[in-house]
């Protein structure tokens, strides 16, 4: 019989199945399942992927792109070709149900995973067609790796081994299977009319296509969509094939995949009432459009003072990419949980401002289920009832409803919640580590190469990433360039050398290799813009005479004073003079502030040193009324989550460019306010940190002009940030034991040591810029020559940068150009809660709880919220246990006892299952629990403090 007949209703077997309903005990036919992925895949290629995208695969496989959405197609539906082996015998009842034919020819079959089956089957039946199948980069074999890789990981194939035909037939089934085998491949290759055979298949079109049909299986198998098919009256494969087609765009639409294009918006609707752009934005509006036009997409890096705009000018020029038409949509990535927030919020109103019908916004980073603009949809942990259901909680319609209105256009919707498939919402906010996984052997890497490439990728604060996560963002910016995607990196202090190996890294991956990069002046101006396009490596500037006007706009005059003084940790010999301390410069500094008003912030090194600070100004000073009565706060990460997430927005609506100010507000922190946050205070007082960081920090006092300064200020002329030196006896730079963790050594004391050097008089922003982060951030061989001590430093610092490059290198996948085979992608067997995108032990989640007289445990003292514990928390109770857990070094729970372990229900929930509790008295919470020689409690006011025996 041939295809035809097959399509036909009786004309071939469907007996053998590809999902199973245990709770109706539903058998899906496998054929029609494959058919339904073809179907979709179809759909995803036309509605989600980029013409970028699309015409990348075509390029890849060396055909038209209606051939290659054929192929596509055709390749897709053979995700589960390799069901028919043992695979049939895993479920008892479906089995039942299998033909007696090919239940009397299993031969020796043995038990093989379904991916690597398909990869093995298909390589003989591709080779039957006329694909190449000789070496490890043919054509056919890569074609195979993409099926084997459907579950998110692509598989070795040994061509003259294990997927040699002689040996898959004998491991997968008598005559009777490798016959259905050919003839279900035959029929997904007649109705997708995918007739011809690449000459070529690209790593990158290889991996988009991974990412295709991944999408493709996880829709056409969520169960409200097989199961009605499955329960419905008998068709032939031509006709379930024609209603799948028909089916697809409805469920795709379902998803919210589906692109769209924003509306035009003026400046001022878009970008939140701005009047006009300032002179650095509309020199890239002006210059930035033709160029793109004329050369394609690229890499653009933007420097700017921090409060100059950088957020609207890498909007601008999202909005001219995607204008080109090879990208659709904005991702935008920060380095921590509180700036991606806040960014979340901002790029809602962008693209609320533009009136889309519905335009999906999500927010990625490991807690977002804090942030209140997210729904329960995502937190639900429903138990499959579908056999081979990879992705748990696919069916989210008994969810209830969230904080926010589901009508808004910029909520997500329920499908694009799942925790791994965020990120493939046309707009999405996400932190720096969930974009460097791509670049890292985790599974479903391709699918999030895929979802990364069809946007504008928005890198900001790049400055902020030490060298291990720097290494890994060089071989992203690699790969974003060999798909073709325009990159925009914003920073206010990036040193010359970093923002030329970043560019030259995303050059290499379009086809320009380092040695024909060298000549190139890849140093943009400050402040300022650099383009280098990906088609030819050409570069665009901003006009010098637009930067100009810029920095005369923006010019301003502002001090830091360096304060030494004796940190709490360090005990001066008895004969030594009495000194200041740093708890006493700290009130010198905020006394006036609680006195006669203002706003101020405080930046301490660490949680402890802020949670002593907050105890001190909070006895020491005179508040008005007795106490400060909210005028002062503090703010760190070890706050319970709804806690934290609450202070950090109090924050910023009172201290941002429209929120009512208050007449005093004292906020004490850590380095949670440091970037991307558009808050301005009057007084500022920062521990030493490097100099890049206290650069950042000065960029929020006195940030708007239009705000009022208190009445005690009047005669101070220009802002000044005090930064407090912890020094010794002898007036030598002493960093504190709990300080050293924090940063390589070398930057502080080359902070303060530049900063002692330099003659008195104010900096000029942002015209000194430049020269101060060179020359303590850049090459600082000529300022660590000036100390022995220094020097010595500057070696260890290097040799740790060597050290963190080398760590990131060995775990980063290999560039496009030296991946042979798609497995070398996968050569680590990695998952993304283990994936390592920064140097440390990653933290674990702490929940404090509290046991009352009865013995229950509560998430308050009060005792009136129990801890569910008989059956797994609903999706509301988990939302609320999420929102009391709190970050802490696993060091400090590494002793740990059965009292620390979740109840039994919660150990089979992804978010809930690796939870350690910490039970405190509820009569007693003051008392601190043990976790051998570290000790914990959470206090109210002060989070939780720690204490080390």
């Amino acid at each position: 019989m041939g295809v035809r007949e097959d399509a036909r209703f009786g004309g071939i077997d469907l007996t053998p199945w590809g999902k199973f309903d245990r709770g109706q005990l539903a058998v899906y036919p496998l054929l029609f399942h494959l058919l339904d992925v073809a179907a979709v895949a179809g759909e995803v290629f036309d509605r989600y992927l980029t013409r970028g995208q699309r015409l990348l695969i075509a390029a890849g496989l060396s055909v038209t792109p209606e051939q290659a959405r054929r192929l596509v197609m055709f390749i897709a539906g053979l995700h589960d070709l390799g069901k028919l082996s043992a695979f049939q015998e895993q479920e008892v009842h479906p089995w039942a149900r299998v033909s007696d034919s090919l239940r009397a020819d299993t031969g020796n079959w043995r038990c093989t995973p379904h991916e690597r089956a398909s990869m093995h089957c298909v390589l003989q039946l591709l080779a039957e067609a006329g694909y190449p199948v000789d070496t490890s980069d043919s054509p056919g074999v890569l074609v195979a790796q993409i099926l084997g890789g459907h579950h998110g990981r692509f598989l070795q194939i040994d061509i003259d081994g294990a997927a040699k035909a002689s040996r898959v037939n004998l491991t997968l089934g008598g005559l009777a299977w490798q016959d259905l085998r050919r003839r279900y491949f035959a029929l997904v290759r007649h109705l997708t009319g995918a007739t011809m055979v690449p000459t070529d298949v690209s790593v990158q079109a290889a991996v988009l296509i991974t990412g295709v049909g991944i999408i493709a299986d996880r829709l056409a198998s969520q169960r409200h969509y097989w199961l009605p098919k499955a329960q419905a009256p008998a068709f032939g494969a031509g006709e379930h094939y024609a209603q799948a087609v028909r089916d697809a765009p409805r469920l795709l639409e379902q998803s919210g995949l589906t692109r769209i294009t924003l509306p035009p918006a003026p400046f001022t609707r878009a970008h939140g009432g701005l009047a006009a752009p300032n002179d650095l934005q509309a020199s890239l509006m002006e210059q930035l459009a033709p160029v793109v036009g004329e050369k394609g997409p690229g890499i653009l890096v933007v420097t700017d003072a921090t409060g100059g705009g950088k957020t609207v000018t890498a909007l601008e020029a999202a909005r001219i990419f995607n204008a080109c038409g090879d990208t659709a949509g904005i991702l935008w990535l920060l380095p921590t949980m509180a700036t991606t927030n806040a960014a979340y919020d901002i790029l809602e109103a962008y693209v609320a401002a533009h009136r889309p019908e519905h335009a999906p916004v999500s927010l990625v980073h490991s807690h977002s289920y804090l942030n209140t603009a997210y729904s329960d949809h995502r937190l639900a942990a429903h138990d499959p009832s579908t056999s081979d259901a990879f992705w748990p909680g696919e069916d989210d319609a008994d969810t209830p409803p969230g904080e926010r209105p589901e009508e808004r256009v910029t909520v997500p919707d329920g499908w694009l919640r799942g925790w791994d498939r965020a990120l493939l919402a046309q707009f999405t906010v996400a932190t720096h580590d969930q974009a460097l996984m791509a670049a890292l052997p985790v599974r479903f890497s391709a699918l999030r190469l895929l979802a990364l490439s069809g946007r504008t990728v928005i890198i900001d604060e790049v400055h902020a990433l030490p060298p291990f996560m720097r290494q890994t963002l060089g071989r992203l910016l690699h790969w974003l360039g060999a798909l073709g995607c325009p990159v925009v990196l914003l920073s206010a202090t990036l040193p010359r050398h970093v923002s030329r190996d970043l560019i030259r890294s995303y050059l290499d991956g379009a086809g320009h290799p380092h040695p024909a990069t060298a000549h190139l002046d890849c140093h943009p101006p400050y402040p300022g813009w650099l383009y280098a396009a990906a088609s030819d490596a050409s570069l665009a500037r901003i006009e010098p005479a637009a930067a100009a006007a810029h920095a005369a706009r923006n010019r301003r005059h502002a001090d830091i004073r360096l304060h030494p003084v004796r940190h709490s940790s360090c005990t001066d010999p008895e004969d030594a003079p009495a000194r200041e301390t740093r708890l006493e410069r700290i009130a010198k500094e905020i006394a006036p502030v609680a006195a006669s008003g203002g706003c101020a912030a405080v930046y301490c090194a660490t949680v402890a040193d802020a949670q002593a600070t907050y105890d001190h100004l909070h006895t020491a000073l005179d508040w008005p009324g007795g106490g400060p009565d909210g005028q002062l706060l503090l703010l760190h990460a070890r706050l319970p989550g709804h806690q934290g997430e609450a202070l950090t927005r109090r924050v910023r609506t009172a201290l941002s460019r429209t929120g009512e100010r208050p007449k005093r507000l004292v906020v004490v922190t850590t380095s949670l306010l440091d970037m991307s946050l558009d808050i301005d205070v009057d007084v500022m007082v920062s521990d030493l940190a490097t100099l890049h960081t206290l650069l950042q920090r000065l960029g929020r006092l006195w940030r708007f002009d239009h705000v009022e300064r208190p009445a005690w200020m009047r005669h101070q002329d220009r802002p000044r940030l005090s930064v407090l030196a912890p020094t010794d006896h002898r007036g030598g730079l002493l960093l504190p034991p709990a300080w050293r963790g924090l940063d390589s050594p070398f930057l502080p004391r080359a902070t303060a040591h530049y900063l002692g050097l330099r003659p008195d008089g104010p900096l000029t922003l942002p015209d000194d810029v430049r020269h101060l982060v060179e020359s303590v951030h850049g090459d600082a061989e000529e300022l660590a020559c000036a100390d022995a001590a220094l020097q010595r430093s500057h070696s260890l610092h290097q040799a740790r940068q060597r050290t963190e490059e080398h760590h990131s290198a060995l775990h980063t996948v290999p560039a496009c150009h030296d991946t042979l085979s798609l497995s070398d992608l996968h050569r680590q067997n990695l998952h993304a809660s283990q994936a390592a995108t920064r140097l440390g032990v990653m933290p674990r989640r702490l929940l404090p709880v509290y046991r009352t007289p009865s013995g229950r445990l509560t998430l308050d003292a009060a005792g009136t919220q129990p801890l569910p514990r008989g059956r797994k928390p609903t999706t509301a109770q988990t939302r609320r246990i999420l929102q009391h857990t709190l970050p802490v070094p696993a060091a400090w729970v590494a002793e740990r006892s059965r009292r620390n372990q979740v109840p039994d229900s919660w150990r089979t929930h992804a978010l809930l299952a690796d939870l350690v509790l910490l039970p405190q008295d509820a009569e007693d919470p003051a008392r601190p629990v043990r976790f051998g020689r570290h000790s914990l409690r959470l206090d109210v006011t002060l989070g939780l403090v720690h204490i080390e025996a």
